[in-house]
């Protein structure tokens, strides 16, 4: 049920775009939540299950093999599917920490973000982080409490969490009546659509009544579940700001449901208010300016690039945002970085894994574009020249090893295989000044494990990993070139390039970083490079 004028879809094509992404801490739900929104918008017939063993179905958003066997989301997928006249092009990340990088490139690709907490836990570190990237993008954000249908705690308590840890007013929309084994369903708090449970593995049935205080209820719900949901409904209106777009889009304000995504209560209706209060494509910042959906040149940047999504022929994928003009299959686009005009040929349209040519595309919009190693992260393709986006991050990585080649034959795949990941920001590469054992930079233990499981499978190169005797890096830059050459000759042993060629100061302690930093002010050490 809509909340907002069904004809407010009508106009532009991009006025029917919704991009948006989902973000939580592992394990909140994320990746099931990511399911049912594709179940509700026609994409799935059957929405998979991230615990599936054997021949039970798996989840399109988590296709790689290393994601099916743990149960985890290593890498940000991209889903486009359509629901009424809306065209959604939903972003899923990883919510492990060890894999922000990818996620916090993803989040400068959206228009507003689902916040997915637990409802047995809070808030928790990863979603805390993920909030606050969404807060500098000024990325509006909806928070969907998650298995309401499980013991939970009390539903005043998790919101004033948001409230005051957060300092995000919230708006409840969609209420709880009761949790765990007293979970009776949830009411639409606007248009009085009760979501009742009818039992253990049933679907929400859908019951319209007036309101909370609708009779209807008395004959459905237990009478002490129900006398209490009165009384914290009645409460929650007095106490709690009324939902107002204005202040969802500043970003000051969060629409509030509870629900369960395993068992669909209230996912039909997140997807509602996104159709109805997110926003449309937004203008983006370039060097020098904005530029916008209603600028007609065509214009994106790559915010991913994916290698081997399809093994059996070792692709590439860059993905690319579109972000204003009306794209068409086969059209020139200036590469900003090299200078060179890329013919997009084949641009496609993915559903998770699977794929799709792409006749046309309209701002919101990510197509993918086979790639031989021309396109990067942060690239702008545009069809005017000096079109630059900017704020793409690259940041310095807490944890450094060396790569150890079990068969030194296969230099060249191990090579490759890093380079590719690398562009696709699951790690970084150091390439060091002496020494021939290139050096990984990673946030996370898990990633090594990613990367040594990737490496072999996709790249048929054993990997291993040995420590490096260094704790951090620094992207180094001076107005004055001499000062570079003469800081390297002197620290020659600590000094690498990345991939693509720019200096780079590895510490060996925190102490010798701060010893530098003070032995030469006229040189920056940077914990993050814009790409």
């Amino acid at each position: 049920m809509s909340l907002a004028d069904p004809q407010a879809a009508t106009g532009p094509e991009y006025l029917r775009r919704r991009t948006f992404a989902i973000i939580s801490h592992p394990d909140a739900g994320k990746t099931t939540l990511t399911e049912k929104l594709l179940l509700c918008g026609g994409a799935i017939r059957m929405a998979g299950q991230v615990r599936a063993r054997g021949e039970r179905r798996r989840t399109r958003s988590d296709w790689m093999k290393i994601e099916q066997d743990r149960g985890i989301s290593v890498s940000s997928t991209v889903m486009t599917f359509e629901r009424g006249d809306m065209t959604f092009n939903l972003l899923d990340t990883p919510g492990h920490e060890d894999f922000s990088e990818d996620t916090y490139r993803t989040l400068t690709a959206v228009d507003a973000a689902v916040m997915v907490i637990d409802t047995a836990k809070g808030i928790e570190p990863q979603t805390r982080k993920l909030f606050e990237v969404c807060r500098l993008r000024d990325i509006p954000i909806l928070t969907f409490m998650n298995k309401i249908d499980r013991e939970a705690r009390d539903p005043f308590e998790l919101i004033d969490e948001v409230q005051e840890e957060l300092a995000l007013d919230a708006s409840p929309l969609m209420w709880p009546l009761g949790s765990g084994s007293t979970f009776q369903g949830c009411i639409h708090l606007k248009t009085g659509l009760f979501l009742y449970n009818a039992g253990p593995g049933k679907p929400a049935e859908r019951i319209q009544t007036t309101g909370i205080m609708d009779e209807k209820l008395d004959g459905l719900v237990d009478p002490n579940v129900l006398a209490e949901a009165r009384d914290n409904v009645e409460l929650a209106a007095a106490g709690y700001s009324a939902f107002d777009s204005d202040s969802f889009l500043e970003g000051h304000l969060s629409p509030v449901l509870f629900g369960s995504a395993l068992r669909g209560f209230a996912v039909e209706e997140l997807l509602d208010v996104i159709a109805d209060f997110a926003p449309p494509p937004r203008p983006l910042t370039i060097e020098g300016g904005e530029i916008g959906p209603t600028d007609d040149h065509v214009s994106g940047f790559v915010f991913k690039v994916q290698a081997n999504m399809d093994p059996n022929h070792r692709d590439r994928i860059a993905f690319l945002r579109l972000v204003s003009g009306h794209f068409k299959r086969g059209m020139k686009l200036k590469h900003a970085r090299s200078g060179k005009a890329i013919n997009i040929h084949s641009p496609l349209m993915f559903f998770a894994q699977d794929r799709q040519v792409a006749d046309d595309a309209w701002p919101g919009d990510v197509i993918g574009i086979p790639n031989h190693g021309t396109l990067r992260v942060g690239d702008t393709l545009s069809e005017k020249d000096g079109v630059r986006f900017t704020g793409l991050p690259a940041f310095a990585p807490e944890i450094l090893r060396r790569v150890r080649l079990s068969n030194t034959s296969k230099t060249k795949q191990l090579r490759q295989g890093l380079q590719d990941l690398a562009e696709e920001g699951l790690a970084q590469v150091f390439i060091p000044f002496l020494g021939s054992q290139w050096i990984v930079g990673v946030v996370g233990i898990l990633q090594l494990d990613v990367m040594v499981d990737r490496i072999g499978g996709e790249y048929g190169a054993e990997i291993s990993f040995e420590p490096a005797p260094f704790v951090t890096a620094r992207w180094v830059s001076s107005a004055d070139k001499s000062a570079i050459e003469d800081f390297r000759s002197i620290n020659q042993t600590a000094f690498a390039e990345d991939r693509d060629g720019a200096p780079v100061y590895l510490a060996r302690s925190q102490w010798e970083l701060d010893r530098v930093v003070k032995e030469y002010p006229e040189i920056s050490f940077k914990k993050t490079r814009e790409l």
